[in-house]
């Protein structure tokens, strides 16, 4: 069956990945240094070891503190294993006996939860102590469960989605008339309404700025009224602090299944684990726990008598208690949120719902999007597969088609369950329209109130400053994970956005609050670009406003003013990682009023792509001088 030998291929390029991954965690542990590590953002070192103490889930978990380079992002977040080691004064490392898991992390400390007492114990005797990122086997263990379970299905509603998305079998709807949203637009109407009459499947295409996000959080309220509560869920853990934060807004009951990485008081208070604290019965339950660790402490020392029934008394009270505060917060709750692997949490055991909705789901790998649809009936996707796509390491993998994402097969196979957001309301008119035209179809229209949207009279809403005939404007490459810089392009990015302040005026972007971003495509120039900047007095006043990040860094967000620094520079036309144009058309959406493009057009231009949008940048400098 085509069906079957499609997910079981997808299953064999999973095993790729799995096996590169695993290699190359393998090489980095054994060969880079710490302070290649550190600075890849992998590791902190040194390490200050703080409180540790029981949290209201009864997992033993000590804080951290990373004590020196603080200002190199770093990519722990809530979930993630990680291992804990030590250095000796001659650069020599060791691991300790345990891995931990990340319960929350911010820009310097980090919360873990350890395996048991004697971790701790270890983790206090060590001296010069680091962390680093350890193999997620457990992440890749889900998704090879989820897809053999999808390939065995039969007869069952599993088998039924699976055959719907990949297969002969025709998508259901529902017949009534349509709900009319005077606060939304036509299209995004529209797709509120295909979620609604969708028995099986929908799926919300949203370009750069056209309100994903406002269609999805109205189209789970409208589904509310027709169900008592649904499942939201996203790849990453800020995917879902957003859709959930703007659920909170509307209103809706929202628990949140993890912790949260933008850490504030309104996410806290919907959080699983503050929620368990707040409820009548936890003192009680604390109490009996910690009864339940000293008594085990007697145990060890000896004391024995009676104490077996004890323990297992209070342990059936324990539980008890645990599935009545349960059973408490998932009935107060309309919307249960969580990454897709944190469907498989343990407090969501058993647990079945009508309607999945699955955010940036042009992001996730096919077979994580199966572990949350495991638990639903109904489908609903939202993304843009013409944005980022899943990161994939491993080449083979690749190229035999494992990035390609379940979204993509069903916009591809079933084009009567899409919607298309149609009107943007982010970027100026003559910004859009070089992606609406190469990726959307020239489908997307722009907002009349951000149509001819500007900071200056008479100004080119989107210039290509050409390097090419620049003095030692040359790549030069880094490694493997950084890539390239291009040290005097970075120079020259600078130079453009002084310029460009210098142009509107100190006094108008502090009144105004007008905000800056510097995006490359290589780690590297990022890095280089944030050096430089912190050491140029004239950018002091205006670092609060100034983002620099990655592509991948900037998904999701926008700015006034967008400089883009596309680093590569050499004779043979070499484009490597630019040849991945959804990571462009993140790149070039990002900017409200002001595009500046640094490349080299010698090198560029000869894609057809780079070619392409360097004349129509040109012809509307023609047009519009």
């Amino acid at each position: 069956m085509a069906i079957l030998s499609e997910l079981q291929k997808q299953y064999e390029l999973l095993r790729l990945e799995y096996e590169y991954e695993k290699e190359s965690f393998r090489q980095q542990t054994e060969v880079m240094g710490v302070a290649r590590k550190v600075k890849r953002g992998i590791c902190w070192y040194p390490l200050a070891v703080g409180r540790s103490y029981y949290n209201s889930l009864n997992q033993l978990v000590v804080e951290v503190e990373r004590t020196e380079d603080t200002d190199i992002e770093h990519n722990f977040e809530y979930g993630r294993p990680v291992c804990f080691f030590t250095q000796n004064p001659e650069g020599r490392v060791k691991f300790l006996s345990f891995t931990a898991t990340v319960s929350y992390a911010d820009e310097n400390r980090m919360v873990a939860v350890l395996p048991s007492t004697g971790s701790l114990v270890e983790l206090q005797a060590a001296e010069r102590v680091g962390v680093q990122l350890y193999f997620d086997e457990q992440t890749y263990r889900l998704m090879f469960e989820s897809l053999r379970q999808v390939i065995q299905a039969k007869g069952n509603r599993l088998a039924d989605l699976r055959d719907l998305f990949h297969g002969p079998l025709r998508p259901s709807t529902f017949h009534f008339a349509p709900t009319r949203f005077p606060w939304l637009n036509s299209s995004q109407e529209e797709a509120v309404n295909k979620v609604l009459w969708a028995k099986d499947v929908a799926v919300v295409h949203g370009p750069p700025g056209t309100g994903k996000t406002t269609t999805l959080v109205e189209a789970i309220y409208e589904t509310l009224h027709r169900e008592n509560q649904v499942l939201v869920c996203a790849q990453s853990n800020m995917a879902v602090d957003w859709i959930s934060e703007k659920l909170v807004d509307r209103g809706v009951h929202v628990l949140r299944i993890g912790n949260p990485t933008r850490v504030n008081d309104k996410m806290l208070s919907f959080t699983y684990e503050r929620r368990f604290e707040a409820h009548p019965d936890y003192p009680q339950l604390w109490s009996i726990r910690k009864a339940i660790r000293d008594l085990y402490q007697q145990r060890r020392k000896g004391h024995t008598d009676h104490l077996h029934q004890k323990i297992s008394a209070l342990r059936d009270r324990a539980t008890e208690l645990e599935i009545r505060i349960n059973a408490s917060l998932f009935n107060e709750a309309r919307v249960i949120s969580c990454t897709l692997t944190g469907t498989a949490n343990r407090v969501l055991a058993g647990q079945k719902f009508g309607t999945l909705f699955i955010d940036e789901a042009a992001q996730a790998l096919e077979a994580a999007c199966w572990i949350a649809i495991r638990k639903a009936d109904r489908v609903i996707l939202a993304g843009d597969h013409c944005q980022l796509p899943p990161t994939i390491k491993c080449p083979e993998a690749a190229r035999g088609g494992l990035e390609c994402t379940l979204m993509q097969t069903i916009v591809r196979n079933r084009p009567e369950c899409v919607t298309l957001l149609r009107t943007q309301y982010r970027m100026n008119e003559a910004i859009m329209r070089f992606s609406s035209n190469w990726f959307y179809k020239g489908e997307l229209e722009a907002a009349k109130e951000v149509k001819y949207r500007g900071i200056l009279d008479y100004d080119l809403p989107i210039v290509w400053k050409d390097t090419k005939e620049t003095d030692d404007c040359h790549e030069e490459f880094i490694g493997e994970s950084f890539g390239r810089i291009n040290k005097a392009e970075a120079l020259l990015s600078l130079q453009e956005l002084e310029n460009y302040i210098r142009r509107i005026g100190k006094e108008r972007i502090l009144q105004e609050n007008i905000d800056f971003g510097l995006i490359s495509p290589y780690k590297a120039q990022v890095q280089y670009l944030r050096r430089l900047i912190r050491h140029t007095p004239f950018f002091k006043p205006f670092l609060s406003r100034i983002t620099i990040n990655t592509v991948d860094g900037f998904q999701g967000q926008e700015r006034d003013v967008i400089v883009i620094s596309l680093v590569r520079a050499n004779e043979e036309g070499q484009i490597g990682f630019l040849n991945d144009l959804r990571r462009m058309n993140v790149a070039i959406t990002r900017a409200r009023m002001k595009l500046i493009i640094l490349g080299n057009s010698a090198t560029l231009t000869r894609h057809p792509f780079y070619k392409k949008l360097y004349d129509y940048i040109n012809e509307l400098s023609e047009q519009l001088s």
